[in-house]
């Protein structure tokens, strides 16, 4: 099995708590990193694990400039950026410039899956929108500790009704009061892609009017991982 581990949540929440003392963040890394590592090991015979953290320069941003703006003021802690840099030295992690770290991880995975096959490798993440792609993933959250197996139509399902849900987080939100209910009954005979193609694009139609193709291409460029850069 080889590992694609998304490290930025983890790079996050190991600084926090933490004033001034880098040595106790990265302990603090080190031990949650290897401690999912071994409840892996219970599971699979780990073979690599690909790290990854600290991809700049978002290309997302100029297609929105209102994509994560929500964030702008929003404290950082203060040993973060220094924590990002070590951890890149320490584990000779994967970044890229102009895209996520999650669109580097499917890209990885991507191209992992089409020589390896779906079962051999998996992706480690918090991130809800690797749930797209119809991967093996682990939630390692405390609450969850879970592996799961997305099937293709599980995957497909779960972008659509995330274009019509939208992300808080990333502050996109293309079709306000319209949820996960709707988005079940919206897509209740659903089976191919151009089917929740056409579904969704027809709410965009209610919507936006004229402008539907442009806000529809807009929210799907926002949403979709790139596994291809």
């Amino acid at each position: 099995m080889i590992v694609l581990f998304d490290a930025d949540s983890l790079v996050y929440s190991s600084c926090c708590g933490v004033d001034d003392i880098l040595d106790e963040a990265i302990g603090k890394f080190d031990q949650v990193f290897m401690s999912i590592i071994n409840k892996l090991e219970e599971t699979y015979e780990i073979e690599r694990v690909i790290t990854f953290n600290n991809s700049k320069g978002n290309f997302r941003k100029l297609l929105d400039p209102k994509y994560k703006a929500n964030r702008k003021k929003q404290e950082h802690p203060k040993l973060l950026f220094k924590m990002h840099e070590h951890i890149s030295n320490i584990y000779s992690t994967k970044n890229s410039y102009g895209i996520e770290t999650d669109d580097l991880v499917a890209t990885y995975w991507k191209t992992l899956t089409d020589k390896l096959g779906h079962n051999n490798v998996i992706i480690v993440s918090l991130d809800k929108d690797y749930k797209q792609l119809p991967c093996v993933m682990y939630n390692y959250h405390y609450k969850h500790q879970e592996i799961i197996d997305i099937s293709p139509y599980e995957a497909l399902y779960n972008f659509y009704e995330q274009m019509i849900v939208g992300d808080s987080a990333d502050n996109v939100n293309y079709c306000k009061g319209y949820g996960k209910a709707y988005a079940k009954k919206l897509f209740k005979d659903c089976t191919t892609h151009y089917q929740f193609t056409k579904k969704t694009y027809e709410l965009f139609k209610t919507i936006y009017k004229s402008k539907a193709k442009l806000k529809y291409i807009q929210c799907y460029n926002l949403l979709k991982l790139r596994t291809k850069w």
